[in-house]
This record gives structure tokens, C-alpha cells and sequence, in this order.
């Protein structure tokens, strides 16, 4: 055998690795996601009596780039240090720093000037979750600091972006009236309104919208240690509470820093196990995971987590790994989210996704595979949706998309998508997508957007070596160089690829992909 042949885990190894990995889920039912730079920005800034401040404080410190800025390159950076710069200079204003001051300084006047250079002139930014919102609402508060110092010039809003929208949501807020649910995980964004608002109330596990800066928000100034209102009722202690000890919890997972998003129960274990099972890794799952994610998938679908509205991308997802694991159950749910020609990741989505489509398409397709006889309710929107992806496939081959920053992930759902439910009419386009990723190699064997990632390359080696070009040796062979990057790069972290206020990865989803990839270039060898 070759060194690329080596290199994939033994049979006995991928088991034990895929059985480790649902243990792992179910031990840690709120999921696995890395630390965000924006929603640990927001917690140094609302929540300082919190559990792990000066580890957040650290956090943001230690995480600034050489050039002064946080995040990821083309325009992903830009949410991730104006928040770690508001939060440095609110730790500065409350006098945090101690003694380190002026290191703190250091690295507020870095990412200012950083930002100076980028806001006049910034091109179109990423497509990320209430950006339009977040954005204007940190510049204000940087504005807010810089009003009392001398020397400082306010920053601008980038191109093509107001306050307008964002005191419009501020005065739904203030008003009481009920807001939307997907409009919660970003609460933090009212501002001051946002403290104990009377249209919301954290789920039954103390959380606001799945987000740590969306609860730390509702929470207000409430409860700094001891405070709170001798004339709250017993309802809204307990609501405090909750949402005061579900903070705790989630800082405690990383010693401070937290994630953009907690929990992603439902969507966590729906990747995880497609990944696993399409790839045909030996796993044993936990009848209670399939109880709990049949369960979670109710009249308007499921949703990634509590707080969290249901969306068609995780009711897809949950749906295909019940059919997968030959448990199917009925996908009406997602005709909520049929958008004519296509359809949404929730109801009056700005914008489409096709990862989404190409979920909704290994559903239906699925569930008519284990029912033959439903193959008359879902042909239509087969085919019509198999249609829409292919019309939105780029010219190279490859797609992309707007909740991940990787066109890998995009292009790894469409062509397998396509290549089992689109019919022969797809080949095309599944055939220049693995033209494309044949093609986009890197000469260490690895795939990636900015660098090469083991995530990247485990998409890239699905598209070889799941779709109906899986016998062509080109695939093979670039396979196995992949297989070798993945082993050399065994045990290093995942950089965030996925969209949500931040750039963030959910670990156990990209565990998941990376030993389902190995799985597969083991089988192909001779």
C-alpha cells in the first residue's frame, strides 16, 4: 500500500471514532461550537459580573491579528472587530484593565484605526445573519467611547447601510410588541430596550434566542450580582434565573469565551448523522437521538435549537437522517417554506440559499425512496428543485452560498443532491462540479478557500467519492491525496467557516464530515 493508502483510518478506527463521537452528543446535549470573537465581544460589554470576564477580556486580546483587525479576510472580519473593539474600550471605561491598561489601549487604537481604513470604502460584505443590524449598532456605541476622547473621529457606517432599520427594531421592542422569533438571537441589538423587554421571555432552559449576547441583553443590568426588583413577580426571578444560570453554563465551556450560538441540539445531531450514514460509516445510534430528533420535528418543522425559530434547512436535515437510518417520517412540514420555484430557510427570507434546496431535495427524495407510493406528492417539487440548482451553479462548477464561507460545503450538498435525486439530467452539472474540486486541489492534497482545511477537504473528497464519478481514478487518486492531508492534519482545529453573526465552527459537524471522508477513501483503495 502507499502512503496515501495508509493514511486512512482502519475500519475498526472510523467505528470507534463515529460511536465516540454520538457519545459525545448526547453527554453534551447544547452541541459543540468554537468561540465567537463577536459574541464574546458582547458578553465583556453586557455581562462583566459574569463567570470568566477577564478570561474575556484576555480572549480578546489574544485573538487580535498582527494587523490589528479580528476574523476572517473579505469582509468577514468586520463584525468580529468592531465588537472586539467596543468591548476593549468598555473594559477601558469601567477600568477593567488594572494595571494593563495600556496594553488594552494598544490594542482598542489597533483595531480603530483598522476600522477607520475599512468602513468609507468597504465593499459588499458577507451575507451573515442580521449584519445589516449589528453592524450599525456597534459603530454607534464605538462612537458613543470616542465622543469622550480627544482626537477621535467617529466612524461611518459602510456604504449602503443606516440607522433606520435598527431604531425601527428598537422601537418594536420598547413597545412590547412580539417580535419575530428569528429577530431574538439577535436581541442584543436593541441596546438598553432590550434589558428585561416584556415580549420576551427565555425558553425553558434560561436561554434568549440561542445566543449568549442575546440573553446577557435581556438580562440587562438586572442581575449584576444580587440585583433584580423587590417588585418582580416570582415568574420573572425565576425567568432571571434561568437565563443567569444558562450563561454560566455556556462560559464555563470554553473558561470564558463563548459561541454565537447554544444550544444547536437538533441540528448538530441531524448533520452529524447524515454525514456518517451516506458515507456508509458502521455507526450504533442512540435510540434516544432518534427519538429526541424525530420529536423535534413538529407541525412548522424543527429548529436548530431552543430559541430558535424552525427553519427547512434543519427540518431537511432531521428528516433525511430518520429516512436514512429507515425511520422516515412524513416531510409536509417543510411545504411552510415553499417559495414557488424554490424554497426558503423560513417564511420572507431576504435572499436563498442553495444548501438549503439541496437538503430540501435529499428529503423528499429520501422519503420517496422508503415510500415508493408518496412518489406522486413530491415529484414535482423533485424536479423543480433539482432545476432551480442546477440553473444557480457557477460557470467553474462549483456553488456557492449564504451559511457557509467555503464554496466546498455549497458544492458538496448541490452535486449529491443532484447526483442521487436530480436524474439523469443532472449528470451535467454534477460532473463539472467534480471537475471543478479536480481541478481546485492544492499540492499538498488539501482543499480550501483561503488555506487549505481538513473540513474542506473532507466536502471535496464526497463530491469524488459519493457522486456517479467515484470510479474515474482521477478521483481516486486525488481522494487519496486528501485522505493523506487529513491524516496529517489529525487533531489540529477547524477554522469558523460557518455563517451566524460570527464566523464559528460546530466541531462535532465537522468531526463528523472529516471521518465520514476517511471512511470513504479507505473503501476505494485496493
Amino acid at each position: 500500500m502507499t502512503a496515501e493508502q495508509v493514511a486512512a483510518p482502519a475500519g475498526e478506527d472510523v467505528a470507534t471514532a463515529a460511536d465516540s463521537l454520538l457519545a459525545s452528543l448526547m453527554s453534551r446535549p447544547w452541541g459543540q461550537a468554537s468561540p465567537s470573537v463577536y459574541e464574546t465581544g458582547r458578553l465583556v460589554t453586557l455581562a462583566p459580573w459574569l463567570t470568566g470576564h477577564q478570561e474575556r477580556v484576555d480572549y480578546m486580546v489574544a485573538s487580535q491579528l498582527p494587523d490589528g483587525s479580528w476574523g476572517a479576510p473579505d469582509g468577514y472580519g468586520l463584525v468580529p472587530t468592531l465588537s472586539a473593539t467596543e468591548a476593549i474600550l468598555s473594559a477601558l471605561a469601567r477600568g477593567d484593565a488594572g494595571p494593563d491598561s495600556a496594553g488594552l489601549w494598544e490594542a482598542a487604537e489597533r483595531g480603530l484605526r483598522v476600522l477607520a481604513g475599512w468602513l468609507p470604502e468597504l465593499p459588499g460584505l458577507p451575507d451573515m445573519p442580521a449584519i445589516e443590524h449589528v453592524v450599525p449598532s456597534l459603530v454607534a456605541l464605538i462612537n458613543r467611547h470616542l465622543a469622550g476622547l480627544e482626537g477621535y473621529e467617529p466612524l461611518p457606517l459602510p456604504p449602503g447601510m443606516s440607522y433606520e432599520t435598527l431604531e425601527l427594531v428598537r422601537s418594536w421592542v420598547e413597545s412590547g410588541t412580539e417580535l419575530p422569533e428569528k429577530l431574538l438571537h439577535a436581541l442584543e441589538i436593541a441596546g438598553p430596550v432590550a434589558g428585561g423587554a416584556s415580549a420576551v421571555r427565555p425558553t425553558a432552559i434560561g436561554t434568549v434566542g440561542a445566543s449568549p449576547a442575546a440573553t446577557a441583553a435581556w438580562l440587562g443590568g438586572r442581575l449584576a450580582p444580587d440585583a433584580g426588583s423587590p417588585t418582580d413577580s416570582a415568574a420573572d426571578r425565576a425567568a432571571d434565573t434561568a437565563a443567569r444560570g444558562h450563561l454560566e453554563a455556556v462560559a464555563r465551556r470554553h473558561g470564558g469565551p463563548v459561541p454565537v450560538g447554544m444550544p444547536i441540539t437538533v441540528f448538530e445531531r441531524g448533520w452529524v448523522l447524515s454525514w456518517l450514514i451516506r458515507a456508509g460509516v458502521p455507526v450504533d445510534v442512540p435510540p434516544e437521538m432518534v427519538a429526541d430528533l424525530r420529536a423535534a420535528i413538529g407541525p412548522a418543522g424543527a429548529s436548530a435549537g431552543p430559541g430558535l425559530p424552525a427553519d427547512a434547512d434543519t427540518t431537511s436535515v432531521a428528516l433525511y437522517a430518520l429516512a436514512l437510518l429507515g425511520m422516515p417520517y412524513e416531510p409536509d412540514s417543510l411545504w411552510a417554506f415553499h417559495a414557488g420555484t424554490h424554497f426558503s430557510t423560513w417564511p420572507g427570507e431576504q435572499g436563498t440559499s442553495v444548501s438549503v434546496n439541496a437538503h430540501v431535495l435529499d428529503a423528499f427524495g429520501q422519503y420517496v425512496v422508503r415510500r415508493p407510493d408518496a412518489a406522486s406528492r413530491y415529484e414535482e417539487a423533485i424536479t423543480a428543485v433539482a432545476a432551480w440548482l442546477r440553473e444557480r451553479q457557477n460557470q467553474a462548477g462549483s456553488w456557492t452560498d449564504r451559511w457557509h464561507a467555503s464554496p466546498y460545503y455549497a458544492t458538496v450538498s448541490c452535486a449529491l443532491a443532484l447526483d442521487e435525486f436530480g436524474g439523469d439530467v443532472s449528470a451535467g452539472a454534477v460532473g463539472a462540479a467534480v471537475e471543478w474540486v479536480l481541478d481546485t486541489q492544492r499540492p499538498d492534497g488539501s482543499w480550501g478557500r483561503w488555506d487549505g482545511t481538513a473540513e474542506e477537504t473532507a466536502y471535496a473528497m464526497q463530491v469524488l467519492l459519493l457522486s456517479r464519478w467515484r470510479t474515474d481514478p482521477r478521483c481516486s487518486r486525488a481522494a487519496g491525496r486528501g485522505a493523506a492531508y487529513l491524516g496529517r492534519s489529525a487533531g489540529a482545529d477547524h477554522p469558523p467557516l460557518w455563517h451566524d453573526k460570527d464566523l464559528y465552527t460546530p466541531v462535532a459537524v465537522v468531526r463528523a464530515a472529516t471521518i465520514a471522508s476517511s471512511h470513504l477513501a479507505r473503501r476505494v483503495q485496493p
